[in-house]
């Protein structure tokens, strides 16, 4: 798994095989449904592909390990084998993630940044795997939602290194939602350009999230500009991944952007 990051914006395309997505999307056991999704995401542009199964909604019932296996694993398995594009999963359980990365899966994505699991950081080192760090202040709050922000990725960002994972197979993400307010949020989005000093890609999730909600009184199916124009801005700002559910509008989206902040036409 290759990425020239500062060269083009990257979408990575969200698959859920929950029952209870807060976005509506969860395919739950349908395997042929997530197939034909993950098909569906290659044929408009995605360059990798999230698979998760349990919801990180504020309020869900946890899993155990044992489910949540049972919903992923079959999954990523047959993804692996039809399909080119990488995979990453939406675990922020050690033993979810080592099957995963078994099964085919070649990225981890954690929602709390290490600080939930910390044997993340040992299965990423020891299978060679991307780990994606969130800062995730739904247990804590916080007040001055920049400087927590970054001081909680350099945390993660340390206690990765400490675990021998590899400098170039980091990458941040500041945590849209996760016990922060709409306004910080928002500042959050407009000071992106303030975490490149942290030296790792930037992701970003803005897809169908509360915020946009919020701002524009509109339920989740119907957040599809929203979730665009914090794309279009965030492009600006300096993102490197875009993690979304309507891949082929978002795919637009980064092509045009990168057209004109980074004179790059496919």
């Amino acid at each position: 798994m290759k990425f020239n990051w500062g060269e083009r914006t990257y979408v990575m395309g969200i698959i859920n095989v929950s029952p209870d997505s807060f976005a509506g999307d969860g395919l739950g056991y349908d395997i042929d449904a997530i197939i034909a999704q993950a098909k569906r995401f290659v044929a408009e542009g995605v360059d990798l592909i999230d698979i998760g199964g349990e919801s990180t909604r504020p309020g869900a019932t946890p899993i155990s390990v044992a489910e949540e296996l049972h919903r992923v694993i079959p999954a990523i398995e047959r993804l692996s084998s039809e399909i080119q594009v990488p995979l990453s999963i939406d675990t922020y359980k050690a033993e979810v993630a080592r099957s995963a990365l078994e099964a085919g899966a070649q990225m981890i994505n954690d929602v709390w940044g290490l600080k939930y699991d910390l044997r993340l950081a040992e299965v990423a080192a020891e299978k060679g795997g991307a780990i994606i760090l969130m800062s995730n202040q739904r247990d804590t709050g916080c007040q001055e939602v920049i400087s927590e922000v970054q001081s909680s990725l350099k945390e993660s960002i340390k206690l990765a290194l400490m675990w021998g994972v590899a400098w170039e197979n980091i990458i941040i993400d500041p945590g849209l939602g996760f016990g922060k307010t709409l306004e910080q949020n928002l500042e959050i989005i407009r000071r992106l350009d303030e975490f490149r000093p942290l030296g790792r890609p930037i992701l970003i999730g803005p897809s169908r999230k509360s915020m946009v909600g919020l701002v524009l009184n509109l339920p989740v199916e119907q957040r599809l500009e929203g979730t665009a124009a914090i794309t279009a801005i965030s492009i600006a700002k300096g993102v490197d991944l875009v993690r979304v559910h309507d891949v082929c509008q978002m795919v637009r989206v980064c092509r045009m952007s990168d057209a004109i902040l980074r004179r790059r036409q496919d």
